[in-house]
């Protein structure tokens, strides 16, 4: 598990959960957290059964929803049914844990220590270029945070030397905004960008004004042995993967 010194904060519990110290075999081995993978499901349950434990809550306790690449977000104050179709979670509500569930998007972990308000959201291209981020920093302050105070962490992300795209990939975010050309810098292959969506996302946040930013700068396309990575898998031709989780919580009094 890795930890940012920017959510020690009081009362709140964290970690980017690498995928070292889990019950999974093969190419999920072996802390696998995803339940809409190919992996054993009882092994999944346990993998976040053990994350859970770690955060000091129930395991029905920690909740993660059915990611969309969108940007809606869910008020979650415990212990749900069925997973809501939502890339953004927030609660006020001590026990309760919102994680995230990514194997190349971007995780961030927000907290406001002050009022009591965490959130967490999955930040692909797609809800990046659309603010999945702001949505989930909105639905924060309807719950009594303060953005001045919101620490928000970007955990390990695709970088930009091994996220290559197409020639058609540039243009939506040229359109929101030509500065983002910025974002792109030339591949080798022949019409073909390197995208740097750690960066685009540090910051379109920052320019929400929050607290403070922190992007840990965690590849994890380049470090096989703790992360995850959908493209690695799919350069190798491997037919699933593995998804790690990222995960807050307000502790229990």
């Amino acid at each position: 598990m890795i930890s940012a010194a920017e959510l020690d904060l009081p009362g709140i519990a964290h970690g980017f959960f690498t995928r070292e110290g889990g019950h999974s075999h093969g190419i999920f081995a072996s802390l696998n957290a995803g339940l809409g993978s190919g992996d054993d499901l009882d092994a999944v349950r346990k993998n976040r059964a053990k994350v859970a434990c770690k955060l000091g809550v129930e395991t029905d306790h920690l909740v993660s929803g059915y990611q969309v690449h969108g940007t809606d977000v869910a008020v979650i104050t415990g212990p749900l049914a069925e997973r809501p179709k939502v890339d953004g979670l927030v609660s006020n509500t001590p026990g309760v844990a919102l994680g995230i569930l990514t194997a190349d998007c971007g995780p961030v972990l927000f907290a406001d220590a002050e009022a009591g308000v965490i959130g967490a959201c999955h930040a692909g291209w797609k809800g990046a270029l659309h603010g999945v981020y702001r949505t989930t920093v909105e639905a924060m302050e309807k719950l009594g945070a303060k953005r001045g105070r919101i620490s928000a962490v970007l955990g390990p992300t695709i970088s930009q030397p091994s996220y290559e795209v197409g020639p058609e990939f540039p243009k939506p975010f040229l359109e929101a905004d030509p500065a983002n050309a910025r974002y792109f810098i030339p591949s080798v292959k022949e019409r073909h960008y390197m995208f740097d969506l750690p960066q685009f996302l540090a910051d379109q946040m920052n320019a929400l004004q929050l607290g403070k930013v922190t992007n840990l700068a965690l590849c994890t396309y380049a470090d096989e042995a703790r992360f995850y990575s959908y493209r690695r898998a799919t350069h190798r031709g491997e037919k699933d993967y593995g998804r790690l989780i990222s995960a807050i919580s307000l502790r229990a009094a």
